[in-house]
């Protein structure tokens, strides 16, 4: 495919709402040929390890030299859609579009904007509660078998008393409550949430992980993943969804008890 042909639909897109006199900026032939490979990741016909075609053959279907092409590669290198290694055995492989990709940009505006840990929580405890009711109003059994497999598995995880194994059974508890709910545009924003706090837990570890006091509040965690799998079960969305909200804001409250509330978190490194 040209370059020519890649031009048409850009220009469709803006000729029907630019005012008469109005400037309209001609994209560069890197930005089109970048367009049309992004356009085919994000829609599927290329997925995740596809190695693209060598630049030659690159070249010749676009209609561009070897700089412009490199230049298209670097636009989508910076957008993580690609991995381009150098040399003989080199060439460029797709990635598809990543959750944490911008999960990490938008923990550079919040640090930006002097944000601290107890409001990425508070935002936590905004989008996780909707969920659970949805998924209290729609679940299966399919979905109560799930939940309790995962309910056992902290709970196994617990009797180890090893920190970072109850960490990861939460975390795969909380994720498989959004999952669950089946909102696609939520799930999306509260995984971006949770990997901003698992930054901020490796950077700012803000508890004594092997105390008495963070054992009992990882038993109080348990059993309100077990509540709420019942309240589920019942289909009681409300009391589902405050029960969460509840758990979610005593959460945060003791993981932001002390000076780092409020400061600035520098999450990024």
């Amino acid at each position: 495919m040209a370059v020519q042909e890649l031009v048409m639909p850009a220009a469709s897109r803006v000729g029907t709402v630019v005012a008469i006199g109005q400037q309209v900026r001609v994209p560069k032939t890197a930005e089109l040929v970048a367009a049309h490979l992004r356009r085919r990741i994000v829609r599927g016909e290329l997925v995740e390890g596809d190695a693209l075609p060598p630049e030659a053959t690159l070249m010749e279907q676009f209609g561009v030299s070897r700089p412009t092409l490199r230049e298209a590669f670097r636009v989508l290198e910076s957008e993580a859609l690609i991995t381009v290694r150098r040399g003989a055995h080199g060439g460029a492989r797709v990635h598809t579009p990543n959750g944490d990709i911008a999960a990490r940009y938008a923990a550079l505006v919040l640090e930006y904007r002097g944000t601290t840990l107890a409001d990425i929580h508070q935002a936590r405890a905004v989008i996780e509660p909707p969920c659970v009711a949805l998924l209290t109003e729609s679940r299966t059994q399919e979905d109560l078998d799930r939940l309790r497999i995962a309910v056992n598995e902290t709970a196994a995880a617990t009797a180890t008393d090893d920190p970072g194994q109850c960490l990861q059974a939460n975390l795969a508890f909380h994720v498989l409550l959004v999952e669950l709910a089946g909102n696609t545009t939520l799930s999306v924003l509260s995984g971006m949430l949770r990997h901003i706090l698992d930054l901020a837990t490796l950077s700012h570890p803000t508890v004594d992980q092997r105390g008495p006091e963070h054992r009992l509040t990882i038993r109080r965690r348990l059993l309100a993943h077990e509540r709420v799998v019942e309240l589920i079960e019942a289909r009681e969305a409300r009391a589902a969804e405050d029960l969460w909200r509840a758990h979610l804001l005593e959460t945060g409250e003791y993981l932001t008890d002390g000076p780092i509330a409020a400061t600035v978190l520098d999450l990024l490194g």
